[in-house]
């Protein structure tokens, strides 16, 4: 059994935009594991408290989705105008992210109790609750589910994403790496060493801290 910190994160609504479309407000399934990163951060009071080797597992879901109208404000050069407009956004509604840390279990404890800053998943404005307990994984294999795992997962099924990982503190650099998520559930049993005692298979991702990145990256 491997002892690990459970944190279910619930919010009504977020939205997690797809960079890779530009100037399009195209929305992700889930979110990229850089943004659950920036969550952990934020709790730590910032990546200078977060480990570098920090790493977790993650399920998400979402009850419904949607689409409604957001202001855009496209960015411009230095002493040009730019015009406001507005934009379709996809939304995800009553949404519930499950992460898995086994590692400074301590740390995450107390920075998850009582959080530096305010938790958001997505954009600035979508506050989420967050509850820490401790559980114990077994080395059994288990049901992909509505887990996020990298996409050379052996047995892995669901949709094949691009997303990103970490990204720099001045965001002058970006990582990306490949993963698989099933938004309705992928019924798929595979092997990463790791899952609840409900059956759920914990995948750990890699590293999300910004330190990871290279100039080679």
């Amino acid at each position: 059994m491997t002892h690990a910190l459970e944190l279910v994160v619930t919010a009504p609504i977020v939205s997690f935009r797809n960079p890779l479309y530009s100037g399009l407000q195209v929305g992700l399934p889930c979110p990229p594991p850089s943004t659950v990163g920036g969550l952990l951060a934020a709790a730590a009071g910032g990546w200078d408290r977060v480990p570098e080797h920090t790493r977790f597992a993650m399920t998400f879901r979402a009850a419904g989705t949607g689409t409604d109208l957001e202001t855009y404000h496209p960015l411009g050069s230095p002493g040009t105008s730019t015009n406001t407009t507005i934009k379709d956004r996809d939304f995800l509604a009553l949404t519930t992210l499950t992460l898995w840390l086994v590692e400074d279990i301590d740390l995450w404890e107390r920075a998850l109790r009582r959080p530096v800053w305010p938790l958001r998943l997505g954009r600035s404005q979508d506050l989420v609750n967050a509850r820490a307990h401790h559980v114990e994984l077994s080395s059994q294999p288990g049901t992909q589910g509505h887990a996020v795992v990298p996409d050379d997962l052996p047995g892995a099924t669901g949709t094949r994403m691009r997303l990103t990982t970490a990204v720099a503190s001045d965001r002058s650099r970006t990582r990306w790496s490949g993963y698989r998520y099933s938004a309705r559930g992928a019924d798929a049993r595979v092997d990463t060493g790791l899952s609840t005692t409900a059956g759920q298979t914990v995948a750990l991702l890699p590293p999300v801290h910004p330190s990871q990145l290279t100039a080679a990256s």
